[in-house]
């Protein structure tokens, strides 16, 4: 029934819903309509993609994808909490919750999926959640607090999401999966091994191959376990189904518009339904006329823009959508693309598998060469670069694509050798093309003002990346100068800055500001990105400028960041751990007992590291000085866990105590620690001593790695065991004792000198032009001349350590910073609490949300003052 102002109603404003309104407004549809929203929720579209960062800090409002001035804006009718109840396809009348009745002469639904929960025994006992929803994870927040254990029913992407926040909220947690393999439609046998390996070494128990028969519930009503298919039980008192999604299409199927068999409401390639052309559908609700309901992001808003463009009278038509993901799941980098399963006929798999580093990598090959698709586990890195070259035949041989930098020649294939027609942005299907253009015809110089114009990069984000790089060769390709320097206070790289400070001998941050700064930037204050850069600067080369190394003297102590401010690393709740050097990992009994007095003194939780080290959390920041003395008393001295400098050399135990070692690892370890520690540089450095080939201390995963051999030492640089593996390369073998340090000196002084801010020796060593040969020829055969300047450089660092934490203690002017209250210095942070757990403590996460008082059953700081 027309109205004098033609009517749109959405019912369902999700992110699928949102962009739909967008594409309205960008078709001027928003000034020439009545638009109406009917939201289910109590608050307009967020981020459900990223739901799961809640649990990371992030707040409702962060997640929230609407802009309320662009709702008022376009004269938007938005009802949040007044879902859509009935609807009248023959008056064209929609009914929602509260009563009130529109008339429309289009209808949208974006009603998005529901939870599928098994139709088992005891699912809807208390303490059984859905994952879906900011609401549910409130709900499952707040009922964790009076749990220990924790199970998710479902091993795919929202099912390790979840497991995830159970164990971040402190819980036990369980993965229970019916396939014989995690997220079983993302990767393949050989991916899900991967990524089982990997989540079990995070603390998660996975089950698969084992469906839920039962939920076991209390005398009380409350969960208490399940039982499973293959006859074993599960304690648990919290259980999160997270087992699939179905399409929410009660509305559609009760006005009597066609849904498919297994859920779904049938659209045509217009995304109108195929009974009414007044009434469209879009998102998780539609049965797209490829006979397929698409569950991503992407495809939604595919569908979104097509039915908006249908509307304005606009050609379009939504035919299928490209299934890739690329996710980080559990701190674990997942990605498929493509035929990744390899379906296609006559397909070869081109497949690298690192068990023990939690990598796996397989392209499907064509037999033409076509790169058809491919599953990445632990690395996805390439994932941009891969997925654009999917259907055609890269430029490269396909092991080349998948061999990890280090093990095998290195092959930098940016984004410059894509097609145009390429997709860069799969979520709002945007092209190389698109993207030049926005440089090149509407005189984009950034990447926000590309994604402002094309919208690439605005979905998941995993494209930004190759975005960057685009953009920055598109504007040099044009003759455009690329602004690389430092932020807005330098035009110089870290790299250069270097330079000027050693060669000027320039010793403090505003001398260095005030003569070689951008021009309006000098006699400022700087910004938090140049500050600290110039710091580490200034402390690596402070015997030889003439500096105090002592971050806390004069003009240093405000150019460090948090943790270097106080000489330990801050946590979530305002607490700070305090971690001691344990040189080599070798420790005497009588330290231990040391640590151990401590800890139970001032209250603190501890925990073994991985660098072979105890660290001690919960500490109060006054406390930070007490707990330093009782250390430095015993013999110990700072670890720098807080600094972007040497962290540990790891060792194993070597042929002093190994049938296996042929050198001492422990030793060596040792007497680098001792000569590394304190250095300042670009980022922190880790470094391990394998006393033989079995390689016990993982040397080949560190910045820089010595594994014995039986005429010496051989030396790994550029390793990387974190969040981007990578695979340290063998700079020298055979090396003696002396040769061995003197290499390592080169090495760090020669990677302090030329890294960027922030950057790892891994990224290091695959950015610096010519890579590792590069580095050996300065390294090793001194092809710049300035080997004895590297040396010289390290021995000042040696020559002039000195413990910051004992320096600090015996400096009461330095003491006055310790407070929690500059006006109150007495007074301790009254947020900073703890509740018991494990016979320790962890912090007292629900008071820290609150920001209050604590109550009287929470442990307040410590034991001691």
């Amino acid at each position: 029934m027309s109205t004098a102002t033609p009517t749109i109603v959405l019912v369902g404003h999700g992110m699928v819903g949102q962009r739909f309104l967008e594409a309205l407004a960008e078709r001027g549809l928003t000034a020439t309509h009545r638009v109406v929203v009917l939201c289910e929720e109590p608050r307009p579209a967020y981020d459900r993609v990223q739901l799961t960062s809640y649990f990371s800090g992030k707040t409702p409002e962060d997640l929230s994808m609407t802009d309320l001035r662009f709702i008022e804006d376009h004269g938007i009718e938005l009802r949040v909490g007044d879902p859509a109840e009935t609807i009248d396809r023959e008056a064209r009348k929609v009914t929602a919750r509260s009563g009130l009745v529109v008339d429309y002469d289009v209808l949208v639904l974006a009603t998005g999926s529901y939870p599928f929960v098994p139709p088992v025994p005891g699912k809807d006992a208390e303490g059984c959640f859905v994952y879906r929803t900011i609401e549910d994870l409130l709900a499952i927040e707040e009922y964790a607090k009076k749990a220990t254990t924790g199970a998710v029913v479902g091993g795919g992407l929202l099912g390790l999401e979840a497991a995830g926040a159970l164990k971040g909220l402190g819980l036990t947690s369980h993965i229970v999966e019916f396939a014989p393999r995690l997220m079983p439609v993302q990767v393949d046998e050989g991916g899900g091994a991967a990524l089982l390996r990997t989540i079990e070494e995070m603390g998660l128990s996975v089950h698969t191959g084992v469906g839920t028969q039962e939920i076991v519930v209390g005398e009380d009503g409350a969960v208490t376990g399940m039982k499973l298919s293959d006859g074993s039980e599960l304690s648990t008192d919290l259980v999160v189904f997270s087992a699939g999604v179905r399409p929410r299409d009660q509305l559609a199927r009760d006005c009597g518009l066609t849904v498919g068999e297994r859920g779904g409401i049938s659209v045509d390639e217009q995304c109108r339904t195929v009974n009414d052309p007044h009434v469209f559908a879009i998102g998780e609700c539609a049965l797209a006329s490829d006979g397929r309901v698409y569950g991503l992001v992407a495809p939604g808003y595919e569908q979104a823009e097509t039915a908006a463009a249908t509307i304005a009278a606009d050609e379009a038509a939504f035919t299928g959508a490209d299934l890739s993901t690329k996710l980080k799941l559990l701190g674990v980098d997942v990605a498929s693309f493509g035929d990744a399963h390899g379906t296609a006929e006559d397909c070869l798999d081109v497949v690298y598998s690192d068990s023990r580093a939690g990598l796996y990598k397989k392209l499907v090959i064509g037999r033409d060469g076509t790169l058809l698709g491919g599953i990445l586990v632990g690395d996805a890195e390439a994932y941009g670069t891969l997925k654009a070259f999917t259907g055609s035949v890269p430029p490269v041989a396909p092991e080349a694509l998948v061999l990890p930098a280090g093990a095998g020649a290195p092959v930098q294939l940016g984004p410059s050798a894509l097609p145009d027609d390429a997709i860069i942005c799969s979520c709002h299907n945007v092209s190389k093309g698109t993207i030049r253009g926005a440089v090149t015809d509407h005189q984009c110089t950034t990447v926000p003002e590309v994604k402002k114009c094309t919208k690439a990069g605005t979905g998941c984000g995993s494209c930004v990346k190759v975005l960057g790089q685009l953009v920055t060769a598109e504007l040099e390709a044009s003759g455009v100068e690329v602004d690389k320097g430092l932020c807005g206070c330098f035009s110089q790289t870290r790299e250069e800055l270097y330079e000027i400070v050693l060669a000027l001998r320039i010793n403090t941050y505003q001398d260095l500001l005030d003569r070689h700064g951008r021009e309006e930037a000098r006699g400022g204050d700087g910004c938090e990105i140049c500050k600290p850069t110039v710091g580490s600067i200034i402390a690596s080369l402070a015997p030889t400028i003439g500096a105090s190394g002592y971050v806390l003297d004069g003009e240093q102590a405000a150019l460090q960041d948090t943790n270097d401010h106080f000489l330990a690393n801050l946590q979530k709740n305002g607490s700070y751990s305090v971690v001691p050097r344990i040189p080599g990992g070798e420790i005497a009994p009588e330290k231990l007992i040391v640590i151990g007095e401590i800890a139970r003194d001032f209250g603190l939780y501890t925990k073994i590291t991985g660098g072979q080290r105890i660290d001690m959390f919960g500490a109060r920041v006054e406390q930070l000085p007490l707990i330093w003395a009782r250390l430095v008393d015993a013999g110990f001295e700072s670890g720098h866990a807080y600094g972007k400098s040497l962290r540990t050399v790891k060792s194993c135990v070597g042929q002093t105590w190994c049938r296996y070692g042929v050198q001492d690892s422990v030793r060596m370890a040792i007497d680098l620690e001792l000569r590394y520690r304190g250095l300042r540089s670009p980022h922190k450095l880790k470094s391990a001593v394998s006393g033989c080939q079995r390689e016990c201390a993982e040397a080949q995963s560190k910045d820089f790695g010595v594994i014995a051999t039986a005429n010496g030492w051989n030396l790994y640089v550029g390793g990387n065991g974190g969040a981007t593996p990578r695979h340290a390369d063998l700079l020298a073998q055979d090396l003696s004792d002396a040769e061995l340090v003197r290499l390592i000196d080169r090495f760090l002084m020669f990677y302090i000198r030329t890294a960027d801010r922030l950057e790892r020796t891994s990224t290091w060593l695959e950015r610096i032009p010519g890579g590792l040969e590069h580095v050996r020829d300065v390294v090793v055969h001194d092809s710049l001349g300035i080997c004895d300047e590297l040396e010289k450089l390290m021995q000042a660092h040696v020559a002039h350590y000195r413990d910051e934490w004992a320096e600090t203690i015996n400096d009461p002017e330095k003491l006055a910073r310790f407070v929690s209250f500059v006006n109150a210095p007495d007074t301790p942070d009254p947020v900073v609490a703890f509740v018991p757990e494990r016979d320790q403590m962890k912090p007292d996460l629900p008071l820290l949300s609150i920001g209050m008082r604590p109550a009287e059953d929470v442990l307040e700081g410590s034991a001691q003052r």
